[in-house]
């Protein structure tokens, strides 16, 4: 059994530093938000490709604490970067992680999906889909985000490998495109665009 002092240990917030496409950051997580203690290999295979205009109005769907979001919104001065999540605790971390890193241009919001996001638009859309999200719900992601993407705004998404397949049809059929940036054995990147 745990210790009184070890209980509360494991209640402190996990602190580390990363540097993402060039910008050093601070991380505070906690236990139960996806991958606390460092950035998972999705996301870095993820950021390596992503495109973001310095205007650009971007969106991390499913934040966890951050880091794509933050990083977009980093990329993207101009813009305003929106983060959500339906974990609490994950867009309660956001915020914070938003504040500790100075980035005034991003806002972590409590939304399953677009369902609280309804009236803005975006020009980059961007997720680390989680492996059991679902068809139903994937199919409501991708669709949600056709409808409020801009004119030639783009979709980038890491899963894992073996999801790739399904990701390519349900582009093609939602955007009528797709693009495969990256595959590993593990994660593979793809990407499309609203026309």
């Amino acid at each position: 059994m745990l210790s009184e002092q070890e209980i509360k240990k494991l209640r402190e917030d996990i602190v580390f530093n990363e540097t993402l496409s060039g910008f050093p950051f601070v991380f505070h997580s906690t236990w139960g938000i996806f991958s606390p203690r460092n950035i998972d290999e999705g996301t870095l295979m993820l950021l390596k490709y992503l495109k973001i205009n310095e205007s650009d109005n971007c969106l991390d769907l499913g934040c966890g604490y951050g880091p794509i979001g933050l990083t977009m919104a980093k990329l993207a001065p101009k813009g305003q970067t929106t983060l959500v999540d339906k974990d609490f605790k994950a867009v309660e971390y956001s915020n914070i992680n938003a504040e500790l890193n100075q980035v005034k241009n991003a806002e972590a919001l409590l939304s399953n999906g677009f369902d609280q996001i309804r009236k803005r638009k975006f020009d980059v859309v961007v997720s680390n889909i989680p492996a059991k999200v679902g068809n139903e719900m994937l199919s409501l992601f991708l669709h949600d985000a056709y409808s409020q993407m801009n004119p030639g705004a783009k979709i980038y998404v890491v899963t894992i490998t073996g999801l790739r397949k399904y990701i390519k049809r349900n582009f093609e059929d939602v955007f009528g495109n797709y693009k495969k940036l990256k595959q590993g054995p593990n994660y593979t990147v793809a990407m499309a665009t609203k026309q």
